[in-house]
């Protein structure tokens, strides 16, 4: 079970020196933007729900664009996390074949009060090292559909059918074929070893690296927290199967068009303030795994309020409330 899994890791803190940094990042924006895979392109070719920072713009060149010293504020609870970390957002597709957004909700362990957005962990295991100014990464391919190649490629991207808010277990790497009473949660993890000498790669991938048992590989030596999201999608509006397709099918399909659930992905742009994330993880800070408690007495904190009054106006128009003839930028289902 993920929550168990956490809590172990938690509790062995003070022999293994680990940290568990786990807090609550609310919905920033809600649009057709990706400055890692399509910088400049407005409107990008699918639709993201972005947390964190709100310097979040249409290229965050590192040259140019210093997240930590352009953000005015950021919906995440550590107020020296300017980051920006965000996925593909959720759609329910009708029997009539009409589409509708899936909104996001606060994680039911502690952020109830979040408007919407994420729940974000930097876990440890040991000594780790804090990403570097400028850097950022993918995980995942939203062209993949099949488990073969998720699985061989990727690991630890999941889906859990929460019947109550502390339901873990049970996770699939496809959509939840059933109704779902509590929402679906989205769980993406992201590798943690870095090569040690690029922040970025032309895939924003290849630089870094997933461990070979419980060691990084000699290729990619530097050990990094991972990061770590959980995303509550409030599927409960459309649990009844009389909506659902006539073949019994699931209904719901990524904004990239993936009715699969296998092409899963987040990404991730580093915007911590100076040394406030090395300090936490060398602080073998542990947050309570259940509550709204970030105990971590070296990083500026602010309210679950403050934090939801962080926003960034939208730079795209267009309709994204209501029911959809299509995806947001047309994308095809597939």
């Amino acid at each position: 079970m993920q929550l168990r899994n956490l809590a172990l890791l938690a509790a062995a803190a003070s022999v293994d020196a680990a940290a568990t940094l786990r807090f609550s990042c609310s919905q920033l924006v809600v649009e057709r933007l990706d400055p890692l895979v399509n910088p400049g392109e407005n409107p990008s070719p699918h639709l993201h729900q972005v947390v964190g920072g709100n310097a979040f713009n249409v290229s965050m060149d590192p040259a140019v664009h210093d997240l930590p010293t352009t953000a005015t504020c950021t919906t995440c609870t550590p107020t020296e996390d300017l980051s920006n970390y965000w996925t593909a957002v959720l759609f329910f597709k009708a029997r009539n074949g009409t589409l509708h957004r899936v909104n996001t909700f606060g994680n039911e362990l502690g952020f109830t009060g979040a408007n919407g957005g994420q729940t974000v962990y930097y876990l440890t295991s040991g000594k780790a090292t804090a990403f570097k100014p400028g850097f950022r990464m993918t995980v995942g391919d939203p062209n993949i559909r099949t488990a073969e190649e998720l699985n061989r490629r990727y690991k630890y991207m999941d889906f859990t059918c929460l019947q109550s808010s502390m339901t873990r277990g049970g996770q699939t790497t496809y959509f939840p074929k059933q109704p779902c009473a509590a929402g679906i949660m989205v769980s993406i993890r992201f590798p943690t070893c870095w090569d040690g000498v690029n922040v970025d790669s032309p895939d924003h991938q290849s630089h870094v690296a997933y461990p070979n048992g419980n060691a990084c590989p000699s290729t990619h030596p530097v050990t990094i927290p991972q990061v770590f999201y959980e995303t509550y999608w409030d599927t409960r509006p459309f649990n009844n199967r009389a909506e659902w397709p006539a073949d019994g099918s699931q209904p719901f399909v990524w904004s990239f068009g993936d009715r699969t659930g296998y092409g899963i992905h987040g990404d991730y742009v580093f915007g911590w303030k100076g040394d406030a994330l090395q300090r936490a993880l060398d602080a073998n800070c542990n947050s309570d795994l259940f509550a709204n408690r970030i105990n971590c007495p070296t990083l500026q904190t602010q309210s679950l309020e403050q934090a939801n009054r962080c926003v960034k106006p939208k730079t795209v128009t267009e309709n994204l409330d209501g029911w959809l003839t299509e995806l947001p930028g047309g994308m095809p289902i597939s």
